[in-house]
């Protein structure tokens, strides 16, 4: 049986909910929990049923109770807490992006190389069994060479101009809202599933309102980029949180000369693949998944559709196994967290010059497992 690990949680917002669940789906405890304030922990402990509520964020850390940390706060804190983490040889799964600036990340990187611990980025979208499922097909080469990938992630939770919280502030969230929070999802997922990387890119951000309530804004609600990759391939990205009637539509469609496949997250279930004569749906379940990853993750039987929080206790389950020593295939570690800080400063800088720029590509160190890709 493997051992119960012990987790604390920093941050009493809705991902200190997704993560609790996720935890112990898992059969491992959540211990503790450290929010901006002892009255704000309490009230998180009360409705998550955690029993400890500590008075800092580095009482939490220092804990010998404790042998994984969550970090579920804005962002500007997520750095300084994952050093610490690090430092005190604890295992730790960070929300991204995993600092606020690409320096930021690289100081994590030396941190975590240091001490030998674990580090996971809840990339969660990858654990869906379809998602496993498409990777597997285009990597076979069913689509054949890949030469367009496009698609979007739009939301609306900010279509409203009144509406505000603490990523729109640019101290808090950093100076990319939009790109960072949920663009980095889909370049994440799009990687993944081509096996192909954007090598540059030239990009635009934009935002629909100059001020909420009354306090003016400095990061994007918009963000659209277009891209190629290190294999040829040419790509579009639109990301918006403003676009109305759209909760989180993340949708990828990959072009090749055989086929083309399409993932729409809002339909998770499925995916589309398109031929010149007929267009095939392939639902998720063990007998049409042809990928071993993707039957692993298909936890219920077919028609019964797995959501969100599914494939997050997936992931919250693949990143415990890999802290005790079992590194399971398409896991999101450190790696992939500083490619993403990358992106984001890639980004950043065209929109500032509206040139293409190169992003970022580094060679990482695989003498650790849980830092390898």
């Amino acid at each position: 049986m493997s051992k119960v690990l012990r987790a604390g949680i920093l941050g009493g917002g809705f991902m200190a909910q997704v993560h609790t669940r996720a935890i112990r789906s898992n059969g491992n405890d959540v211990v503790a929990v450290a929010s901006s304030s002892v009255e704000s922990g309490t009230k998180t402990a009360k409705n998550l049923g955690i029993g400890t509520v500590l008075s800092t964020w580095q009482e939490l850390v220092a804990s010998p109770d404790i042998d994984v940390v969550h970090i579920c706060t804005p962002n500007e804190f997520h750095s300084e807490m994952a050093v610490e983490a690090a430092r005190a040889k604890k295992h730790i799964v960070c929300e991204k992006p995993i600092a606020v600036s690409y320096s930021q990340a690289l100081e994590i990187k030396m941190a975590v190389e240091e001490s030998g611990v674990g580090f996971a980025v809840p990339f969660a979208y990858r654990f869906y069994p379809i998602v496993r499922e498409l990777r597997s097909r285009i990597q076979a080469g069913q689509a054949g060479p890949l030469h367009l990938i496009h698609g979007n992630y739009l939301q609306d939770w900010l279509a409203d101009p009144e509406f505000t919280n603490w990523r729109v502030d640019s101290a808090s969230g950093g100076e990319s809202r939009a790109f960072a929070d949920i663009g980095t999802h889909w370049c994440d997922l799009m990687e993944f599933m081509s096996g192909d990387r954007i090598s540059r890119l030239i990009a635009n951000t934009s935002r629909a309102y100059d001020s909420r309530s009354g306090r003016t804004v400095s990061t994007e609600d918009i963000a659209t980029i277009l891209f190629e990759t290190e294999l040829g391939a040419s790509g579009t990205l639109t990301v918006s949180q403003v676009s109305l009637g759209r909760k989180n539509q993340l949708l990828i469609e990959f072009s090749g000369p055989q086929a083309s496949f399409t993932f729409n997250q809002e339909r998770p279930d499925s995916m589309l693949i398109g031929g010149r004569s007929s267009n095939q749906i392939v639902t998720h379940g063990q007998e049409t998944m042809s990928s071993g990853d993707a039957r692993r993750l298909s936890q219920v039987p077919s028609g019964h559709p797995q959501g969100y929080q599914d494939a997050f206790n997936s992931f919250v389950a693949d990143a415990y196994s890999a802290f005790e020593g079992d590194v399971r295939d398409g896991l999101p570690v450190l790696a992939d967290g500083l490619r993403s800080a990358a992106l984001v400063d890639a980004v950043l800088e065209s929109a500032s010059t509206g040139s293409w720029v190169e992003v970022r590509s580094h060679k990482y160190d695989s003498s650790t497992s849980i830092l390898a890709r």
